[in-house]
């Protein structure tokens, strides 16, 4: 044991060092962020991760160290140094700025809207809201091509719009409707668009990670194996930092990062899964640390700034569709609503939430397009109505769709429902007197 204990735990989590960084601490015995250096931020949060930084030279690259087999990447400042290399010192243009505040825009309305709609009771079960991690969303998913694939969770409702499913299907589909884009049979927690390549939400924590790892497999294996070129699809697979603690997020991160898959694994850091604060749940609240555990960069992001949002997800979306394998990023939000809409929000601080409402994304975006001269106050309101005349829209629409028909109970269930749920006669077998004959009774 005298010779086990001689050995440091730093010689074995040691990362690479990148070019010119300095370290993080001045305590010599402190050498775990070697590559990183504080620095000071202005609006520091309440929440999971210290304001930490990349040198500007290392951003999301590889190093070139011929004895690592690849590079360990803390937290990124690549708006920063984006900013520094360009001639007109703006981070987005004109086009980019409006079609992102649009999409910010029907995203905060929509669930508005579907808050009213819930308690109303046009809709059933639970409804998740994702007001105040827009910039997540936008600053993701507006960077694909359609053939790229998004994984999401039971907080879905957003990331279908943005990925281009229509508001009416949408709504439709919360409203079980058949118009809905799964015929009124998912639900809040499961929209689902084969067109729009939205692969799911999906309802347990976790489970839509495995499948978006299967999604970029799948990318890869055409067209390496199939030989289809022109197939660089990648995948982006959304998940909370309350998964982070469950087994299938380690497993694929194994997986993405050996296989070097197309993925991008995006955690919505929103501080707490569902009553439980982040801070009390794990034993290393950073989360993008566990990147580099596995050979894949780990990046931290404000989640609450979309133009940040963005420039991180150009670097993650690049890397993975230039076959350079999965980058994790974190993304530190904030809900702006409970859990869910049953829930009454009673745990968290007051002071907490009042924090991250003042630093609302769609709030700063506003502001910043306006200061720069991209877009004035008439051309964003104008955008705030077309986007409110289209949420009145989906609604007046999903209301005067019709329910599906009974028939449609067990579509999508088994195979083949004749002989199972359903009878030779088309009828329920469930509503057969005899159906319970032969069989043991409980």
């Amino acid at each position: 044991m005298a010779s086990a204990s001689s050995f440091s735990a730093t010689k074995f989590t040691q990362p690479l060092p990148l070019n010119g960084a300095t370290s993080r601490s001045h305590d010599k015995h402190q050498s775990f962020f070697d590559p990183l250096r504080t620095t000071p931020s202005s609006s520091s949060f309440l929440g999971s991760t210290r304001k930490l930084r990349l040198s500007s030279a290392s951003k999301l690259k590889l190093l070139a160290n011929p004895n690592r087999r690849s590079a360990v990447v803390a937290v990124s400042d690549v708006v920063k140094e984006k900013k520094a290399k360009s001639t007109t010192n703006l981070l987005i243009t004109k086009e980019e700025g409006l079609v992102v505040y649009e999409d910010m825009i029907l995203g905060r309305a929509f669930e508005d809207m579907c808050a009213q709609m819930y308690y109303r009771g046009k809709m059933f079960g639970f409804v998740h809201l994702y007001n105040g991690q827009e910039a997540v969303s936008t600053g993701f998913i507006k960077l694909l091509k359609r053939e790229d694939s998004v994984v999401s969770t039971y907080r879905d409702h957003v990331h279908a719009l943005s990925k281009g499913v229509p508001a009416r299907a949408v709504m439709s589909e919360l409203f079980g409707k058949t118009t809905g884009c799964c015929r009124g049979q998912g639900g809040s927690m499961h929209m689902f668009s084969k067109e729009h390549n939205l692969i799911g939400g999906f309802a347990f924590i976790g489970e839509g990670i495995p499948v978006a790892t299967g999604a970029a497999f799948s990318s890869k294996y055409r067209r390496e194996v199939l030989k289809e070129v022109d197939c660089d699809h990648v995948t982006l697979a959304f998940f909370g930092d309350g998964t982070c603690n469950n087994g299938q997020f380690f497993e694929c991160l194994n997986m993405a990062a050996l296989w070097k898959l197309p993925i991008v694994f995006v955690v919505e850091n929103n501080l707490w899964a569902i009553g439980m604060s982040h801070m009390r749940a794990t034993s290393d609240p950073e989360i993008w640390k566990k990147g580099p555990a596995f050979g894949m960069p780990g990046v931290h992001v404000d989640g609450m700034d979309v133009l940040k949002v963005r420039e991180v997800a150009k670097e993650a979306i690049g890397r993975a569709r230039r076959g350079e394998g999965p980058t994790l990023v974190e993304c530190e939000t904030y809900r702006f609503r409970g859990h869910s809409l049953a829930d009454p929000d009673e745990l968290r601080d007051p002071a907490e939430k009042a924090h991250y409402a003042a630093r609302d994304p769609i709030t700063a975006l506003k502001k910043y397009m306006i200061e720069n001269s991209l877009a004035s106050e008439a051309e964003l309101k104008a955008i705030e109505k077309k986007i409110d005349e289209v949420v009145e829209d989906a609604v007046e629409f999903a209301d005067e769709s019709p329910h599906p028909s009974r028939s449609q109970l067990l579509e999508n269930v088994f195979a083949d429902p004749k002989g199972f749920g359903i009878g030779p006669d088309g009828r329920y077998r469930c509503e057969d007197p005899k159906f319970t004959e032969g069989t043991a009774h409980v």
